[in-house]
């Protein structure tokens, strides 16, 4: 799924991270997934064993859930869908009311929303508007023959993916206290100062401080968090390492270190945050891994 904030482009970088902490070939863990670019990649790529995508939007967690566990369902409504504003609006219905819906009814109603939604926000405005009379069209994003390709291949591997809707610290807690073997968590939770526009659930001050306390109690894993560089984060974390960063969305007009990555205790990191291949390939050159 396309999302807002999605750290697809951090790849490479938690690649490194994989490699200088001795963690390839162990479990990689995502509380808030989201559009899970990253798990998929790092197991794409076999970089890791498994991965745990975890949600506590039903709706995403929907999408995950049919994704991984009722394939063929799932692509049988993506080719059956005519990419429609009429569509649209019935999509948009079952998201708002999903009662006596099925788990790939609402799945399919969040891919067909982020796909043909402007950014991928789920709560925003279909692309192209009503009238469809801009140079973006409703199915711009629709790909159905490139779609059906990447989910096919979700479910090639779905014994090697774990899916779970429960809440970020219910997860950090309960969950991956059963994975004993090597595993690196990624905590990408809502952002602070735009959270209540990007995402469904999103948090207070109180949950943020919450969250923080959850995972600085994490003895078991390594682990790292993303955030906008806002003061308030920096506080909340500052008795972490922190590294100030940004990445490009189109969500967003983001400035240089718009966002800080906070590490925990012991974590082994290249120099700098970085998004792409040519840098990893110079960090992995430079680092003799």
């Amino acid at each position: 799924m396309r999302y807002p904030g999605g750290k697809g482009k951090l790849a490479p970088y938690i690649e490194a991270l994989l490699q200088m902490n001795g963690l390839e070939g162990g479990h990689y863990a995502e509380p808030f997934a989201g559009g899970g670019a990253v798990a998929l990649s790092l197991l794409f790529s076999e970089r890791v064993k498994q991965i745990h995508i975890n949600d506590l939007d039903f709706a995403v967690y929907s999408f995950w859930k049919a994704a991984v566990d009722h394939t063929d369902e799932l692509i049988s409504k993506i080719l059956e869908t005519e990419v429609s504003v009429d569509n649209w609006r019935i999509q948009r219905d079952i998201k708002k009311d999903h009662t006596n819906r099925s788990i790939v009814e609402i799945g399919f109603s969040t891919f067909f929303l982020n796909r043909t939604n402007r950014s991928g926000i789920l709560n925003g405005g279909m692309i192209g508007g009503v009238l469809q009379a801009g140079e973006w069209k409703l199915d711009c994003r629709f790909n159905k023959e490139e779609l059906v390709s990447r989910i096919k291949r979700i479910g090639f591997y779905r014994s090697r993916i774990n899916v779970t809707n429960l809440d970020a610290s219910v997860f950090l807690t309960d969950h991956l206290s059963n994975v004993y073997q090597r595993c690196l968590i990624y905590i990408d939770p809502p952002y602070y100062v735009k959270g209540a526009y990007l995402y469904q659930n999103h948090f207070s001050h109180d949950d943020h401080v919450a969250l923080a306390e959850r995972v600085k109690a994490i003895k078991d894993h390594k682990w790292f968090v993303s955030y906008d560089n806002v003061s308030e984060i920096k506080n909340i974390y500052k008795d972490c390492e922190q590294e100030d960063f940004s990445i490009g969305y189109s969500a967003r007009n983001y400035s240089k270190g718009a966002e800080v990555m906070i590490f925990g205790p012991g974590m082994s990191r290249p120099n700098s945050v970085f998004s792409n291949k040519a840098e990893y390939r110079a960090v992995k050159k430079a680092s003799g891994f």
